[in-house]
This record gives C-alpha cells, structure tokens and sequence, in this order.
C-alpha cells in the first residue's frame, strides 16, 4: 500500500505501539535528548490507534470496582507531549526503504491517502492480542480480558446477571446467570477470577433472593496447574486459596464449544452459563506479517541481546512481539512478556538507539535482567508473592502486590489518583453499581418540541 510520504530534515525514531515498550521507550529517548544525550533535532515519533496506554496489571481491579477505569489509563500526549503522536495503525513496512505505512483516523473516516513515515531508526512494539482457538462459538459467546473496555464490559455483564438471577424464578436461569466460566489459568485468569468473585460475593449480599450458595465459579485450564509462571508452591497455595473460596478449578481440561446459555468441556461437562470469559493467553499481534521482516515458529521477531532485529541494525523489537534471549539464564531461554520485562527492555532500546545514530555501534549493550520475583492478587486483602527468593502469602502479599504496581504506574498524578482511591475504599463499601452498555449516542431520538397553543 503506497501513501503520501512526509519530508524532513531531522532523524527519526519511529515507534510503533504505545504500549509498556513503545510509551516508556519514548520516555526514554525524550530524557536523554533534554539531558544531552543525543541530538537534539531527533525527533521521536509514536504511531498507536490509541490516544492512551492501558496499565494491564490493574484491569481486575478497575473491573472489581477497586480503581476507576479512568486512572488505569494514561493518556500518551500528556507523557511525551515531545513526541509526535500519530493516530494510526501501521499497515506496511519496507525495511529495505526504512519506510512504514500508517492508515490514520482520517485514512478510515474520510478516505484520506495512508501516511508513508521514513525512519532512521525503528522500534516495533504493538504488543500483543489475545490467542483464541478454532472453539465452536467462542467467537461468539467469549469475553476477553485485554483491555479498559472489556474489563468494565465484564464487570457490568456480571452484576448483571445478578440482577437477572434476582428477578427470575426459573432455575435454568438462575443457575446459567450465576455460574462464571474463566478459561485459562494464567496471572489474567486468576486475578479477575479472584477479584471479581470478591466483587460478586459483595453484590450478592443486597439481593434478598440470592445467597453465596447460589454462586458457581469456575476455571477450566488445559495444563496441569495455575499460575505456570509462578514458582510451583505459590502456584499450590493459590489454588488451595481459591478452592476454599469453592471456586471449581479443573485442570488438564479444554473448552470444547460454547452456546449462549452453556458450554461444553473436554471431558464431556456441560455447564450452564451465560458468563465464558477467554483468558488463555495471548500472541504477537498479527500486523508483524506485514512489515516484511523474519518472524519464528509463534510469529514473534527474533532479536539479538542488543534488541536489534535479525538482519536490520536500524529496526529494534520487544516486550509481547519479540523472542528477546534470556541472558541470565543458561538453558536458551527466552524473556517472559510480561511488564516487568517491558519496562527494563525499553531502558536498554533508548541506550542503543541513541549509541546506534549517534555513530557509537560498539557502545551498544546487551539486555540482561534477573526476575526480582513475582506478586499475585487474589482479591481484597488476599494474595501471593515472592520477592528477592522470599515467599510471601495472604495481606503482605497483596500489599506487595499493590506497592509493586502502584511504583511502576506512570506519572505521580494517576499513582496519587489510585492510593487516594485505595484509601476511600478501606473507609467506604465497594461500589456494585452496573452502569449498563452505551451502544449508541443518538440511540433514543429526541422529541421535537411542541408548539405553544394560541
């Protein structure tokens, strides 16, 4: 796809996806640049169909009502306001050319050209979307979790059902309204299971009809136990906690197909539910197929240990999209995608960017980090973590979960927005409040006005 092709004079970064990687390595390179490190005529350019960036490891408690929705985002002009932000979706790329093609806001709305971008230097990061399978009706009837929009679209669908197990006298129904399926095992599924059970056990008590009894939730995951990524004794004690809150947790099992009031189970279960929420993991984000690079086995771009993409100095990858080397390691592996991963890549992506155009190429350095640990919340006052080789279980683990996040959310404005909010919530009840789905802004016609008599 050709586009319109922009003139300049001074080099550009071009970073595509503002995501944990793309927004934190235009940090980076804007830092360095007001510090003297680097020209100061580069200009640095991020190009992501979102105005925002979405802090992921808070979604299950922006959906449990614990964070408003508005302070797990942050809006992208106001932390680089020295960058160019483009309002876009890369196309194509032509890595021979150092060009990329972006379609604009205005390339879908009003048929305008697509814009070419050169680059002198290239990060991809567009990060990662959810992995779904061949399941007959998942398509349909599944809700993800990997994003602002579907975490409060899962949280309002819940409360909800609640209501509409309250108001019917129909067991079939009752039972399908109150029975919560969440596929995959993983630190997603887990946390807004464990958050959203503690939300809906909450709720439950202001309906009259209902009783925690009533409640059925469930986690269906294929492997042989949850939380692969944490150490195995934390992974235990997590499902032990989970169990005794009389979630049903059944391993070794896959979702077969899924129909709007029930879904169908590996080992032949049948479940009735109209809640199936899809958290089985995610996958490079299929635009990596249409910038004419070399991609592996998972569509992931191979790099070196500098970030550098396989055959192109120019163009650099990480976070979700990229196999980035595990150094610290001696069994080949590679770095898990996660934040933590994310935040310290794109440290080292400003370093060799600038060393790379400053004409500096032996000055570019490999990425190594050593996992400091990991921290999972199971709900209010409940959770699991290890630090620095120290397991930690019950409120010290949530509390570490919670200082973990609240230190690496960007800007002192949302982490003072967030512990404000943590503070009011220890003082007040959870809010349960369902706000419903705004489909459409001119969905209810206005009345003309009437003519006066006379």
């Amino acid at each position: 796809m050709e586009g319109v092709t922009e003139q300049r004079r001074s080099q550009r970064i071009l970073i595509l996806g503002g995501g944990h990687v793309g927004m934190y390595t235009a940090i980076q390179l804007l830092r360095r640049r007001r510090s003297g490190h680097g020209r100061p005529h580069r200009e640095v350019c991020l190009v992501e169909p979102r105005s925002y960036m979405t802090y992921q490891p808070f979604l299950p408690e922006a959906a449990a009502g614990s964070i408003s929705p508005r302070h797990v985002v942050v809006p992208l002009r106001r932390i680089v306001p020295d960058a160019r932000i483009v309002a876009g979706r890369v196309v194509a790329a032509d890595p021979e050319r150092r060009t990329a093609t972006v379609a604009t806001l205005a390339t879908s709305e009003d048929g305008a050209e697509p814009v070419e971008l050169d680059y002198d230097a290239l990060v991809v990061a567009p990060g990662s979307v959810s992995r779904t399978l061949p399941v007959p009706g998942l398509a349909r009837h599944g809700i993800g979790f990997k994003n602002i929009e579907e975490a409060i679209g899962l949280r309002n669908h819940i409360l909800e059902q609640l209501d509409a197990a309250a108001s019917t006298r129909d067991p079939a129904v009752r039972e399908a309204a109150l029975t919560f399926v969440f596929v995959g095992g993983g630190y997603a599924g887990v946390e807004a299971l464990a958050e959203l059970e503690d939300m809906t056990r909450h709720a439950a008590k202001y309906h009259n009809t209902l009783t925690l009894d009533d409640l059925h939730w469930v986690l269906v995951d294929s492997g042989d136990r949850i939380l692969p990524e944490a150490p195995a004794p934390l992974a235990a004690h997590a499902m032990e906690q989970l169990r005794r809150r009389n979630v049903d947790i059944r391993l070794a099992t896959r979702l077969a197909s899924a129909q709007a009031d029930r879904v169908t189970l590996s080992d032949g279960a049948v479940l009735p539910t109209r809640t199936l929420v899809w958290t089985a993991g995610v996958r490079p984000h299929p635009v990596l197929a249409d910038l004419g690079l070399k991609l592996d086995e998972h569509g992931r771009l191979p790099v070196a240990p500098t970030l550098q993409v396989d055959g192109h100095d120019e163009v650099f990858a990480a976070g979700d999209c990229a196999a980035v080397p595990d150094l610290t390691g001696t069994d080949g592996r590679l770095c898990a995608p996660n934040a933590q991963h994310a935040l310290r890549q794109a440290r080292t992506l400003a370093d060799n960017i600038t060393a790379l155009l400053d004409g500096r190429p032996g000055d570019l350095a490999p990425y190594a980090h050593r996992n400091h640990g990991s921290v999972t919340s199971l709900g209010l006052h409940k959770g699991v973590a290890q630090i620095r080789g120290v397991r930690i279980k019950g409120y010290p683990a949530w509390l570490a979960h919670r200082a973990n996040h609240l230190a690496h959310m960007p800007t002192a404005n949302r982490k003072t927005r967030i512990l404000t909010e943590w503070i009011l919530s220890g003082l007040f009840k959870r809010e349960t409040v369902s706000l419903g789905t705004l489909t459409s802004v001119r969905a209810q016609p206005v009345d003309p006005p009437t003519r006066s008599a006379g």
